[in-house]
């Protein structure tokens, strides 16, 4: 399987042309493939057509650029199971699926088994096939209840007490050691870039890609009444809902935010300009103007001098990569994240910072024997002495802080009876239904499905304020084990 590169991503083609074809970028292009997109390649390295027909089709089309990926890989992994077997996609049977999903999930003897939840996922995508295909009766249905995994799990909650994250920042973000200390010569370019981010996410409840891909002038500057927090908007292309949203980030968040920009990202341009890199790239588009009102819009002119524009919920990050304004040393990216290169880090590149703190704690917090034992069989004692984080548990802390504040407020500071408490949640919203406004879901069941249980949640307020309260000592304490 080879996928479609974007427009910039081609390179020099020979002039000659690519397998007959002279402009294969405008061969593709006219047949329906976009960016992005799958072709897949029988054992005889020819194309598959009626796989061709099954990307182009509006079915697949309506995907998004993620789920297109996921799907595609994921449909490949059956076509080399049944050609294994020398079975036409079309002609699969029941049986045949019923034993690929006893290998995937199930066959001791495969050392690759997949959880029930990547099950579901899979056989979503095996349906949307069969039935573009017309092969009945189908193979699997997502839709039935024998089809789908009974272990599925819908998430992973992973969140960190406050102390934790000051202990996992100081030293996989910081270079600290056991005591706190700044190692001696440590030495990293993108520190305040690293813990910004991380704030930020903290702060706000956003996701990776919504966080990450931030326009300089999105940083949020308008304040609540009271000064404590700042309020924006995320577009909607970057939401998985699609829907524009108002997120909150405390002052403190957005400020270290703006340190960022002032230093480190500031020098990071100026290197840029002065090697030009920008002048080398192969996009750019030049922001002329940008549009305030209930649909700011966004104008440039592009390296052909063609003026175009778009609104700017609607801009994805991949657009958003390529926009740049004109400063007083040359082109600025306008996207707020960049590289020690002074280039737009794209949100899974956040990935492997975090990968990268993880690894230090360890190396900091375990001995050598400890860390030859892979994470998962590793001991809970063991784990729990090295904090270990996901830019997704920045979004699960925040939920969880906010639920415990929430209720807090319902609780004691109101002194609120259950009856009161029932009353106030029907004129205002109780606190599953705030947060949920906050995280940006359409539903409050999927918050408190994918959150915490709302049984656990006293408990667990108790045990946070613990971890609140006490001093940090040289050594992560065992309650570093609820970021396990």
């Amino acid at each position: 399987m080879v996928w479609v590169p974007d427009p910039w991503q081609w390179g020099t083609l020979p002039p000659e042309g690519v397998l007959g074809v002279q402009d294969l970028p405008a061969a593709v292009a006219r047949i329906g493939l976009r960016p992005g997109d799958p072709v897949f390649v029988d054992p005889n390295c020819v194309v598959d057509r009626n796989l061709l027909d099954f990307v182009r089709s509006a079915v697949f089309q309506r995907l998004e650029r993620e789920s297109k990926r996921n799907y595609a890989t994921d449909i490949r992994s059956l076509l080399t199971f049944l050609s294994s077997r020398g079975v036409p996609w079309r002609r699969a049977t029941q049986q045949d699926l019923r034993d690929y999903r006893h290998w995937r999930c199930e066959a001791p003897e495969n050392p690759g088994r997949v959880s029930g939840t990547k099950w579901n996922r899979e056989a979503a995508a095996f349906t949307k096939l069969f039935k573009w295909g017309r092969v009945y009766p189908l193979p699997v249905d997502v839709s039935q209840g024998e089809d789908r995994a009974a272990n599925s799990v819908s998430a992973r909650v992973s969140w960190l007490t406050p102390r934790t994250w000051g202990l996992w920042s100081d030293i996989g973000l910081r270079g600290h050691t056991r005591a706190g200390l700044a190692v001696p010569g440590w030495e990293s370019r993108t520190e305040l870039r690293n813990t910004s981010f991380v704030q930020l996410l903290l702060s706000s409840g956003l996701r990776r890609q919504e966080g990450g891909a931030l326009l300089t002038f999105e940083l949020l500057t308008q304040r609540l009444r009271h000064g404590r927090y700042l309020h924006g908007r995320i577009a909607g292309a970057l939401t998985r809902s699609k829907n524009s949203r108002t997120f909150y980030a405390s002052v403190d968040a957005v400020g270290q935010v703006e340190s960022y920009m002032e230093s480190e990202r500031a020098w990071a341009v100026q290197r840029a300009q002065a090697e030009g890199r920008y002048d080398r790239l192969p996009a750019m588009r030049l922001v002329t103007k940008v549009s305030h009102g209930l649909k700011p819009k966004v104008e440039w002119v592009d390296s052909n001098g063609v003026v175009s524009g778009r609104e700017l919920s609607l801009l994805g990050w991949r657009e958003r990569q390529w926009l740049f304004l004109e400063g007083p040393d040359g082109p600025e990216p306008v996207w707020l994240w960049l590289t020690e290169e002074g280039l737009p880090m794209v949100p899974d590149r956040w990935n492997g910072v975090f990968r990268n703190a993880n690894l230090r704690c360890e190396e900091v917090l375990l001995t050598a024997k400890e860390r030859a034992v892979k994470r998962e069989f590793r001991l809970a004692e063991v784990r729990g002495r090295s904090p270990y984080a996901t830019p997704h548990s920045a979004r699960h802390s925040f939920a969880l802080y906010m639920l415990i504040l929430l209720n807090e407020l319902f609780e004691s500071r109101y002194g609120l009876t259950r009856k009161d408490r029932r009353d106030f949640a029907q004129l205002f919203g109780d606190p599953w239904w705030l947060v949920k406004v906050l995280l940006g879901h359409a539903d409050v069941e999927t918050t408190k499905r994918h959150y915490l249980d709302p049984r656990e949640l006293h408990q667990t307020g108790e045990r946070l304020q613990v971890a609140r309260s006490g001093q940090r000592p040289e050594r992560a304490p065992s309650s570093y084990s609820l970021a396990a």
